[in-house]
């Protein structure tokens, strides 16, 4: 799943699956379109399924994804949704197995009644299972940590978030390790709706390449108690960017 997905979709559901001990399913569908960079577009479509553990203060969680890319050819996804490698030939789409994820997050690792404010940390894995034949993957693993930083103001909750990526290199190129962080707000109008908006930014993997800066929204809202649906949109800024996507997600608790 993608960060400005995964913590839209963590935020939005925090109240009813992080203090439960329970398994949850969700999928979802992801498009993008832009540039990334090249001279011709590349479209994205992407397709989790993620299963997640949660425990009382923990969350577990893996995701498998199927990835569809129309691209040039020789183009290589490092993020699916978020960051490409475009080539130079002639375009067609390829598709299959994308990369699967493996996460971690303690919940309240510091937590204050007094100041209204929580602390998560998370660790992710991505694993290089996507075809590197295809381009729809390095083939190398990445390793993300990172802490999410809340401040509770009545229907609101603020968000500050802050990471650091490892990049596993794939042959004949050069991945630099990244810095990454979202600041973005949630609004819950009733016990059943979470509307907000993150903004993104990440450091290029590549040493002259432009930062990911995206600005995302979503509206999210509980079917009953077992059932969720969201949606949302986003857009990015600079040649590292995707132009543009939309998304929805499906939770059973």
């Amino acid at each position: 799943m993608l960060p400005r997905a995964a913590i839209a979709l963590a935020l939005a559901l925090a109240s009813a699956s992080a203090v439960a001990q329970n398994v949850t399913w969700s999928t979802g569908l992801e498009y993008s379109s832009g540039k990334y960079g090249g001279t011709e577009d590349i479209e994205d479509l992407y397709v989790p399924i993620t299963g997640r553990l949660n425990l009382e203060r923990v969350s577990i969680e893996l995701t498998v994804p199927y990835l569809s890319v129309r691209a040039p050819a020789g183009t290589t996804v490092t993020d699916p949704g978020s960051e490409l490698l475009p080539g130079a030939g002639d375009s067609n789409t390829e598709s299959g197995l994308g990369d699967v994820l493996a996460g971690v997050t303690v919940y309240d690792v510091l937590y204050s009644d007094n100041l209204d404010l929580a602390l998560d940390i998370s660790g992710k894995v991505k694993f290089g299972t996507a075809d590197v034949d295809k381009g729809l993957g390095t083939g190398e693993n990445d390793y993300t940590l990172r802490a999410d930083l809340y401040k509770f103001v009545g229907q609101f909750t603020l968000l500050g978030s802050a990471g650091y990526k490892l990049r596993g290199d794939p042959a004949g190129t050069d991945l630099e390790n990244v810095w990454l962080g979202s600041l973005g707000s949630i609004i819950a109008p009733s016990d059943r709706v979470r509307v907000g908006m993150f903004y993104d930014y990440r450091e290029s993997a590549l040493a002259d390449g432009d930062a990911i800066s995206e600005l995302s929204a979503f509206v999210s809202r509980h079917l009953n108690d077992k059932v969720s649906l969201q949606f949302y949109a986003f857009t990015g800024f600079g040649d590292s960017s995707p132009d543009w996507g939309a998304g929805v997600l499906f939770q059973i608790i």
